[in-house]
């Protein structure tokens, strides 16, 4: 089965499709033809893919492939709070001229969780760039592959699905909003707690390192966690009445810290800027998001979480 879409053209603002496709061939069908329609225009084009998918589009463009800038999805979209910063610098390197781009998030063999912050990213996406200028952006999704819950997740964050019918209603800005007040699973009880406060910062450091090396990490991802727990913190002790509290728990193939603290966040583009335009009460969690493998942000009037999630 081959899936089909087809991306309209528009004049101006934001195109965020979905392409849904079962296979490497049909995926070359819909994805190839996009991204030569755009070189041919004369357009900057980025495509964000997995290895097999750059190979296939490389093989497929011949010469024209030089005209496009390839980058490993697997390498820069680890974490899905990290890719919106990535077509952020790629539009703004290319102000008042069209621009395209491929990406694929939710890949086969993810976790849930990080499906989860791959359908939070999308949703986002229609948020950070609306009024962005032309952007037209493809989202291919493995049908044969993800589960009907990824599907349906995709087709409530893409306006755009060409071709293929819709299951689920597109939900604009709203699913954005309404997933990043809602608040996440409570912790266990038998997670370890610390609160601090601001005299608390080194004991705290003390206590994430040995949380840390508990899990067996490795030295660096423990001194990477240490730094992403700090800066929470910090954030925490500045703008959330001087104090907060520290969760830790293992998972079977994770290690999981919690920041949680009373203050609230109205930007769920938070930590996801470009650096230099990072104001000081999201620093932190820009930091977190490119220290961590997985990274979930929450806020609403009952105070606002970080989760830092470790693959171990």
């Amino acid at each position: 089965m081959v899936v089909s879409t087809s991306v309209a053209e528009v004049e101006e603002g934001f195109l965020h499709a979905a392409a849904f496709y079962d296979n490497l061939d049909s995926w070359v069908d819909l994805v190839v033809p996009f991204v030569r329609d755009g070189v041919r225009a004369g357009e900057p084009v980025l495509v964000a893919e997995l290895p097999a998918q750059l190979a296939a589009l490389e093989h497929a463009l011949g010469d024209e492939a030089d005209a496009v800038a390839l980058v490993d999805m697997i390498d820069v979209g680890k974490n899905p709070a990290c890719i919106i910063p990535v077509w952020r610098e790629f539009v703004d390197r290319h102000p008042g001229q069209p621009v395209r781009g491929v990406g694929e998030p939710a890949w086969s063999g993810r976790r849930e969780v990080e499906f989860e912050e791959c359908r939070l990213h999308e949703a986002l996406l229609n948020v950070a760039f609306d009024g962005a200028g032309t952007f037209r952006l493809l989202c291919p999704y493995d049908v044969s592959r993800l589960t009907s819950d990824v599907v349906a997740g995709a087709m409530r964050t893409h306006p755009d699905l060409g071709a293929h019918p819709r299951h689920a209603t597109y939900d604009a800005h709203d699913h954005a909003h309404d997933v990043f007040a809602r608040p996440l699973s409570a912790a266990p009880d038998t997670a370890q707690v610390i609160r601090f406060g601001a005299n608390d910062l080194s004991l705290l450091r003390t206590g994430v390192r040995f949380i840390s090396e508990g899990a067996r990490l490795p030295s660096e991802v423990t001194e990477d966690l240490v730094l992403a727990v700090h800066e929470l913190a910090c954030n925490s002790i500045e703008h959330a009445g001087g104090q907060g509290v520290l969760r830790a728990w293992a998972m079977p193939d994770s290690l999981v810290l919690e920041v949680t603290d009373t203050g609230v966040i109205d930007d769920p583009l938070v930590g996801r800027e470009p650096a230099l335009d990072v104001s000081e009460s999201g620093r932190g969690i820009w930091m977190a998001n490119h220290l961590c493998d997985l990274v979930q942000v929450r806020s609403s009037e009952a105070g606002t979480t970080v989760r830092l999630h470790t693959w171990t």
